[in-house]
């Protein structure tokens, strides 16, 4: 071998070293890495491997159910078995659809609405494709899920409300949250989740929702459940116990159902809880639970009597008559008139060119206080409007409760409207005319109140004069949670500071109006003595017409729309009232449909008597949902 080979070979030999060397570094290297893998953290791996294999799903909360005073069941949970889809577990959403569309009714509407949710949320996040299914539908799905990527079943709740229509507007209903909700809560997207639209429901929301749970399952490599490896309930909402008597509920709810649009609100006098109110037309919640559809709601809504309106509370009406009561307040507490104050009332008023007429045509002559009560003289209550002044006619009708929502607990409350001077400049841009508070004085006008403040505004009267607070709900624990006033979670009994004899002078005419042959409500009396019921009539112009003046024949022929409103106010017994009402008929004509009403639903609340019996125990805690 000559020298140039040599050197040749030298080279050859360290490259071969070097390319040896390499490899076997290299060799070195996957050998270590998979001793760690295989040996180092083999635990960490497989654990790994097994989380590939286990899904966690979510458990919709349990909602609170909502009870009467005595503990009977207003709004409950019916389980609910649905088809839910899992996007991220399919590769075709289309496909899926379409052979569930074989199994099930999903029309084009529900296609799209569910294509769109699909969108808009996270692909891990499951969507309702249908719910409410029998148990065959349930079944066969069942058995066909390994078929169907993607697809899981579930069973859940779903509310019911068993007096449908007759708690409707108190109740109100729940729903699917919208976008918006979801967007401030990721909670709200879970499938199955609702919340309260309108109602109870809606007002107390937080506390009926609880807190979601969860599942953390084994599935196998086409999704299907293998079984559960850990679960966790989730907090379940609380329940809440409402002041309604469900019986007496029911009865009102069935007596106003005589008349096309009507009211009625019945309260504890003493401590304003509400024991029953109702609003007619109303709606089944039920529908709205399991899926209105555009037909069905497109009835409701163009509905010229607005079924979906608690007429109880936002239905604002003039007072008429009912406010008269106010009126004499305000001018005995005034002194603008006294006790044995009387007027002349030839059948009518004038003042300067103006003439403003009485109901009677013929006049009452002369008359007292308590005798313009029982048979409400506009003459005479032109003549203390116009001594007391439309300011304190307001102030006192404020401190009765009127002009502004009472606070109750639910939501939607309408304000109402008590007149002023100002409030007419800033309003409309004129001056207050004199002859407007005389309109005022007989509650026509601008005046407005609700069905509700009308109650309040009996209940204020008849206890003797205490600024008491309608409520809805007795928990007082739930209300503190929902940061709900303490007026309505400890009722506080504020005396309004009004002289006691001039209340009991306007009670007393307030008990002559049905139990003197003379009174404009003597033919509804309550014949039983100790059941007995002092009230008020009220008769609202919707349109300016009036009976005396077309005669009660042609009235009848009025269309409906124009007709006057018919009021009644009332509390029972007389001597020691504990029930406080009032109605209101929309369209209703006179006044005395309105205390036939009153009539029936007093009579069959003191013999319920609801305030004589004990109420649900258990009410000031936390009281939650266990199955």
């Amino acid at each position: 071998m000559d020298r140039r080979d040599a050197d040749r070979y030298k080279v050859l030999t360290r490259r071969a070293v070097l390319i040896g060397g390499a490899q076997i570094g290299l060799i070195g290297i996957l050998v270590g890495r998979l001793y760690d893998l295989e040996v180092v953290q083999a635990s960490k791996y497989k654990l790994l491997a097994r989380d590939n294999s286990i899904s966690l799903r979510f458990i919709v909360p349990i909602r609170g159910r909502i009870f009467d005073r005595f503990g009977a069941e207003l709004a409950t949970n019916r389980r609910n078995y649905r088809v839910l889809l899992l996007p991220e577990q399919t590769d075709d959403v289309g496909a899926t659809l379409d052979k569930l569309s074989d199994m099930l009714p999903i029309d084009a509407e529900q296609r799209r609405n569910i294509e769109r949710l699909i969108g808009e949320r996270d692909a891990f996040i499951p969507v309702t494709v249908a719910s409410h299914l029998t148990w065959q539908q349930f079944a066969s799905i069942n058995v066909r899920i390994p078929s169907l990527p993607g697809v899981q079943l579930g069973v859940g709740l779903t509310r019911h409300y068993p007096l449908g229509t007759e708690l409707a507007h108190i109740l109100g209903y729940v729903g699917a949250p919208t976008q918006k909700n979801v967007q401030n809560d990721p909670l709200l997207e879970l499938p199955g989740f609702q919340v309260g639209k309108t109602g109870i429901e809606k007002q107390y929301d937080l506390a009926l929702r609880g807190k979601a749970g969860y599942r953390r399952v084994e599935v196998n490599a086409m999704g299907r459940e293998v079984r559960e490896l850990e679960r966790n309930n989730g907090t379940p909402g609380c329940n809440i116990n409402l002041t309604i008597d469900a019986r007496l509920q029911s009865f009102l709810s069935q007596r106003l159902a005589a008349h096309r649009v009507a009211a009625g609100v019945v309260l504890d006098a003493a401590t304003c809880d509400v024991l029953a109110m109702a609003s007619v037309p109303s709606y089944n919640p039920n529908d709205f639970v399991l899926g209105i559809t555009n037909a069905e709601w497109r009835q409701l809504n163009d509905d010229h009597r607005h079924p979906l309106n608690d007429l109880a509370i936002t239905g604002q009406f003039p007072p008429g008559s009912t406010f008269k009561p106010v009126v004499a307040m305000a001018g005995l507490e005034c002194g603008a008139i006294q006790p044995d104050t009387k007027f002349f009332c030839p059948g009518y008023y004038k003042l300067g060119d103006a003439v403003f007429h009485c109901w009677k045509l013929g006049g009452h002559g002369w008359i007292g206080l308590q005798g313009a009560i029982e048979q409400s003289c506009d003459v005479y209550f032109y003549n203390v409007a116009h001594r007391t002044g439309i300011m304190n006619i307001a102030h006192m009708a404020r401190r009765f409760g009127l002009g502004s929502p009472t606070g109750i607990d639910l939501p939607g409350e309408a304000p109402g409207l008590i007149p002023t001077p100002s409030w007419k400049e800033k309003t409309l841009g004129r001056p207050w005319e004199p002859g407007e508070t005389l309109i005022a004085g007989i509650g026509q006008g601008y005046v407005l109140t609700t069905p509700l403040q009308l109650a309040v505004m009996t209940a204020r009267l008849s206890n003797g004069g205490h600024g008491v607070t309608p409520r809805m709900v007795r928990n007082p624990a739930v209300m503190a949670a929902n940061d709900m006033p303490q007026s309505l979670a400890r009722p506080t009994h504020t005396p309004l500071g009004f002289n006691r004899a001039h209340v009991e002078l306007v009670l007393s005419a307030m008990k002559l109006v049905t139990s003197n042959p003379y009174g404009t409500a003597y033919d509804q009396r309550i014949i039983e003595p100790q059941f007995a019921m002092a009230g008020k009539t009220g008769t609202a112009q919707a349109r300016h017409l009036k009976i005396r003046t077309i005669g009660l024949g042609r009235y009848k022929l009025v269309p409906w729309i124009e007709r006057d409103h018919g009021l009644f106010i009332c509390f029972a017994p007389e001597d020691t009232p504990r029930y406080a009402a009032a109605f209101v008929i929309e369209h209703g004509g006179e006044s005395s449909r309105a205390a036939a009403i009153a009539h029936d639903v007093m009579l069959q609340a003191q013999l319920l008597a609801p305030l004589a019996r004990p109420a649900a125990s258990g009410l000031d805690g936390v009281t939650r949902e266990t199955s």
